[in-house]
């Protein structure tokens, strides 16, 4: 593993939070930033399973998509330094958190339950918790199970429509304040 510089992290950065929140245009810029290669879970899992996450939740279902999702996302973080963005029900699974905690620094970035919906209504029909019911009633409920074990991060994040460009922005400067402050402590801004 790397030695801490103040140029870039000493451990991997890891993306949390729920569909929606921008954790795979945050990650891709953030890589860039740090020269770092970037992984999004669920295009590795595609890649790994020969078809799409839809697909797995269709075929094998949700709970045969976890075990794949935490082999992956072990096998990413014994490797290199990166940054990965995670899918939304990851951190959940206290394994993945576990060695999220020991590999990597975690940054959950959260938003609120309109730019959630906004953003996953809008962009993308293929998100398979979200085919069963009304999509803000489920994010809601998503936002009651996820946002206490999210907030197990050791940064949060409040993302909203500001441009892609801006939150990165945001999230390296808190990057390196938290690199450079040497610590192991929880940051929450």
């Amino acid at each position: 593993m790397r030695a801490k510089t103040r140029q870039g992290p000493a451990r991997s950065i890891v993306l949390v939070g729920l569909m929606g929140a921008g954790k795979t245009s945050l990650g891709k810029r953030l890589s860039k930033t740090f020269n770092l290669p970037f992984y999004d879970s669920d295009a590795e899992i595609e890649k790994a399973a020969g078809c799409t996450v839809a697909e797995i939740f269709e075929r094998f279902g949700e709970a045969y998509f976890r075990d794949g999702e935490r082999r992956v996302i072990e096998r990413i973080l014994a490797g290199d330094l990166c940054v990965m963005a995670t899918g939304g029900g990851s951190f959940m699974n206290e394994r993945i958190r576990t060695a999220v905690k020991e590999r990597a620094l975690s940054i959950w970035l959260r938003a609120d339950l309109d730019t959630l919906v906004k953003r996953t209504t809008k962009r993308r029909d293929d998100r398979p918790l979200l085919k069963d019911g009304d999509p803000r009633d489920i994010l809601k409920r998503l936002i009651e199970q996820r946002y206490p074990i999210y907030a197990e991060a050791d940064i949060t994040i409040d993302v909203g429509d500001e441009p892609p460009e801006k939150t990165a922005e945001r999230v390296h400067k808190i990057i390196l304040s938290h690199i450079n402050a040497g610590t192991n402590q929880t940051e929450k801004t």
